[in-house]
């Protein structure tokens, strides 16, 4: 893939290899670990920032308490798949609604679009789970370890108590974050306390700590062992994002007409005649992607910008103006060798397009989610046999009915039929052919019924399937819900 980066330049490779002087370079390139320099400045902060909150809201959220009434779940955010239903405070998506939760992700994903045509990788630099986890896991490495260069030490020395010692210590502290981690994300499906007390316990379902087994291993791989492999191999979306850039999008650039030509440099020396980059590849140091963004845009960065906060930092010591590293658009490095900078331009054809799907998709489902009914069925024709002779010629179809009941209040229901004359109604747990149906609050009830033509009003039959309406109405309110299907018989 080809991406654009500096001035003009044109940076095709993922990640920057070395091969060899005089061989044939290989397709493949084993893994040259990195030792991320800890970074200071402003853009830190931020990543920090981010981190804390992010992370926070993740183990939070399972133990916020929502009040739903007696018998319901008071759990704020449950992905209550044993009930076919989530819960998100006051609003409950039945699994009859999953067309919202796929409005929400189209959502996302447009918002994302926008997000990058915006501000570049802005959501791979901070807010993605690959980066605030391998974010955390370095800290806790370096926490244990030392910085850059004490870790690199360690590496390359013979295996001792200090080194095992540290060692052990880093890996026991990822897989407790990773078991922190997946922890948190199994407390989404089940109501946090009542898990958390059988996980202590060993009663548990088998399910959960496999779940949970599974993602502490995830995590740890991913955010601990992968880290910058993930982005560069395993996640589509820097190969994506490619579509979603123009000239007005913000990426981080190294400033080559002002930087170059480079040099190390010494206190009293001039900067007549030459960049104000002195090659101290501090920029390099601190990259968590171990790129030289010097080299122009690439794949592999994902714009965390600490390498802006490391030269921005040796900038001041040497007395030289910020931002040789720098937040800026390919509009603004063309306009640099012809005129002014023209800023940042981030209302243009793109923005707007994405902006307006957004609003649209938003404000739809936010229609129907205010106007949707409370009460909705499903109809379920038994599918083995389709039907039943009688004894007296006459035909029994059998039907399952799903009543979903999305108020807070229990409440009563009848059934009824029409469009095959004649038809007979018997239900399996009720009495008579007009029972009472009661369904609990926020559930959906079966009601398994049977629907019966005797021998001369199989006349009325149109052939093998006869339209057929199922209804279910609110005994209170009048409230009503229909579902048509058909009634089976034999081919006339």
């Amino acid at each position: 893939m080809t991406v654009m980066g500096g001035h003009n330049k044109f940076i095709t490779d993922a990640a920057p290899t070395k091969p060899g002087a005089g061989k044939e370079p290989s397709a493949y390139a084993s893994r040259q670990k990195i030792y991320p320099k800890e970074a200071h400045g402003t853009f830190r902060d931020i990543k920090w920032a981010v981190l804390v909150v992010t992370l926070g809201i993740y183990y939070i959220l399972p133990w916020l308490r929502w009040d739903r009434g007696p018998g319901l779940p008071d759990q704020a955010f449950l992905l209550d798949f044993a009930n076919q239903r989530l819960l998100f405070g006051p609003l409950q998506i039945w699994a009859q609604e999953f067309y919202y939760v796929t409005g929400a992700l189209v959502v996302s994903a447009l918002a994302l679009f926008l997000v990058t045509a915006v501000a570049g990788r802005m959501w791979c630099g901070y807010a993605c789970p690959q980066t605030v986890w391998t974010d955390l896991m370095i800290a806790v490495e370096r926490f244990w370890q030392g910085d850059r260069n004490a870790r690199l030490r360690l590496d390359q020395q013979r295996w001792s108590i200090e080194k095992i010692w540290k060692k052990a210590a880093t890996h026991v502290s990822w897989l407790l974050i990773s078991v922190l981690t997946g922890g948190a994300l199994i407390f989404y499906f089940r109501d946090a306390p009542t898990l958390a007390g059988e996980l202590a316990t060993g009663t548990a379902p088998y399910v959960a700590y496999a779940f949970l087994g599974i993602f502490t291993m995830t995590t740890y791989l991913l955010g601990g062992l992968a880290r910058e492999q993930v982005c560069i191999y395993m996640c589509p979306w820097p190969r994506i994002q490619g579509a979603m850039l123009d000239k007005d999008s913000l990426f981080i650039s190294y400033r080559d007409i002002r930087g170059e030509p480079r040099g190390a440099h010494k206190r009293d020396q001039s900067w007549e005649g030459r960049g104000d980059c002195i090659d101290c590849k501090a920029c390099v140091a601190v990259c968590p992607m171990g790129i030289d963004i010097r080299d122009g845009a690439q794949l592999a960065c994902i714009q965390c910008a600490l390498c802006i906060d490391a030269c921005d930092e040796i900038m001041d010591r040497i007395g030289r103006p910020r931002e040789l590293i720098a937040y800026t658009t390919v509009r603004n490095l063309e306009s640099a060798t012809k005129g002014p900078r023209e800023g940042w331009r981030i209302i243009r054809p793109r923005t707007i397009l994405y902006s307006v799907l957004i609003a649209a998709i938003g404000g739809l489902m936010t229609w129907s989610l205010l106007n949707r009914a409370d009460l909705q069925m499903s109809v379920l024709p038994d599918r083995n046999p389709l039907f039943v002779v009688l004894s007296d010629g006459g035909l029994r179809n059998g039907y399952t009915v799903k009543i979903i009941n999305k108020l807070q209040t229990a409440r009563q229901f009848r059934i009824g039929v029409s469009g095959v004359p004649g038809a007979r109604v018997q239900f399996v747990e009720f009495d008579g052919s007009d029972p009472l149906i009661g369904v609990a609050a926020a559930e959906v009830r079966p009601v398994k019924l049977f629907v019966s033509v005797d021998g001369p009003a199989r006349k009325g039959l149109r052939g093998d399937a006869t339209p057929l309406t199922i209804s279910v109405t609110d005994a209170k309110t009048g409230e009503a819900a229909a579902r048509k299907t058909i009634f089976s018989g034999p081919a006339q």
